[in-house]
């Protein structure tokens, strides 16, 4: 086999994606690169699901809680690290998997980002401080007055997200959507993309299920560490914002549990929006026997 070939598994959050790729790897006999951007951080380990120790042995992974939350780790950053650690997979194999549910870091790897100008530093320190004084509404209702196309499609509970959005917009006078889509790099790889997807009552009962496990694991207690840093970049997490809240006096425990199941939820259906916008990827039920999966695999790499 010449070519090298990147088989990415997508889909919302508790589908299985983690269990697919080992599955894949062992297959393929190759390495796993993990583009969940909330796994990469160690302090968070219970309440991103990382895999188990088990898992983490049964296939070699690469950026699982490979940094801190009192690091700054960009997209940008992950792109080029992620690309470097592709090149050394595919010394030694034709073919890498990459999960996760982070589509804009796996498009990121697979198509390059989008180019945005350099703008006044002095803007995000101001759009900071507005956060600050009047709170996260302020910042929504300035991003969907001045892009109201980037509003309908973010996290807009992600401060990151809308301060990076808004930053541009007032930057450049122009939408931060103006700049996306732009031509995309060439890669040395040919993407085979794989989703996992099940009715949305079963993704939601599995997320239920998820956060149960999660609170019985220990979310509270690693929650209450961080509890000092809630304002980090890396801890504007669901799961970990809506504990904070409990440990402000605002929440009550049963009431943020329930917070974090409806959030995990409505996280899960932006992921699924953002990968429907993929005409490249395969959708598989997530009780299809790897087998066929395989299969569809091969075909696509000509085996």
């Amino acid at each position: 086999m010449n070519h090298k070939y990147l088989i990415t598994v997508a889909g919302p959050t508790a589908i299985g994606k983690t269990s697919l790729s080992i599955a894949l790897s062992k297959n393929y006999k190759t390495e796993i690169i993990s583009c969940d951007s909330r796994q990469f951080y160690k302090e968070m380990a219970i309440g991103t699901a990382v895999p188990g120790q088990e898992e983490l042995n049964a296939a070699k992974h690469h950026f699982i809680q490979n940094r801190s939350v009192f690091e700054d780790y960009s997209v940008g950053d992950f792109e080029k690290d992620a690309l470097k650690k592709l090149e050394e997979i595919f010394k030694d194999h034709s073919v890498a998997i990459m999960v996760g549910g982070s589509g804009f870091y796996a498009d990121a790897v697979l198509k390059g980002l989008d180019d945005f100008p350099e703008v006044d530093p002095e803007i995000r320190i101001d759009l900071k401080e507005e956060m600050k004084e009047k709170g996260i509404v302020s910042l929504q209702k300035s991003l969907q007055k001045l892009d109201p196309d980037t509003y309908a499609k973010i996290d807009t509970g992600n401060p990151q997200r809308l301060i990076r959005a808004l930053e541009i917009c007032k930057g450049t006078g122009k939408a931060y959507s103006t700049f996306l889509n732009k031509k995309k790099q060439k890669r040395n790889f040919i993407p085979v993309k794989i989703g996992l997807t099940a009715d949305r009552e079963i993704i939601y009962n599995r997320i239920n299920q998820r956060v149960d496990m999660m609170m019985e694991q220990g979310l509270l207690k690693e929650a209450g560490k961080l509890y000092p840093y809630k304002d980090l970049n890396a801890l504007q997490t669901v799961g970990y914002r809506e504990l904070f809240k409990y440990f402000d006096g605002e929440f009550t425990l049963e009431f943020a549990v329930s917070e974090i199941k409806k959030n995990t939820r409505r996280f899960a259906k932006r992921q699924i929006t953002w990968y429907k916008k993929d005409p490249e990827i395969k959708w598989f039920t997530y009780q299809t026997e790897i087998s066929e999966i395989i299969k569809f695999i091969n075909h696509k790499m000509n085996l």
